[in-house]
C-alpha cells in the first residue's frame, strides 16, 4: 500500500507583488480576522519571499507558496503552483 503521506509544510495562497528581484517574488498574503473587541471583520495581511527558479510568475499573479528551508536571509518559501494569472489590462 502507497498511500501519500499528508505534508507537513505549510501552504498560503497570495498575489505577487514584485517580481523585481533574481529569482525570487513578493507574495501579499491576505486573511479574515475578526476583531476580539468590536466583532469586526478586518483583513490582515503579509508579505512573504518565495523562491522563484525559472522567473515564470509575474506581477498581478495569484499563485500558491510552499514552506521550505531557509534559501537566503528573508526567503523561506518556495512557489509551488499558479492559481490565476494576472488579467491584462
Amino acid at each position: 500500500m502507497t498511500e501519500a503521506k499528508p505534508s507537513l509544510k505549510r501552504t498560503l495562497v497570495g498575489k505577487v507583488v514584485s517580481d523585481k528581484r533574481a529569482k525570487t517574488v513578493t507574495v501579499l498574503v491576505e486573511r479574515r480576522v475578526k476583531h476580539p473587541i468590536y466583532d469586526k471583520i478586518m483583513i490582515k495581511s503579509s508579505k512573504y519571499h518565495a523562491h522563484d527558479e525559472n522567473g515564470e510568475y509575474k506581477m498581478g499573479d495569484t499563485i500558491e507558496i510552499t514552506e521550505s528551508r531557509p534559501l537566503s536571509k528573508t526567503k523561506n518559501w518556495v512557489a509551488t503552483r499558479l492559481v490565476q494569472k494576472a488579467a491584462l489590462v
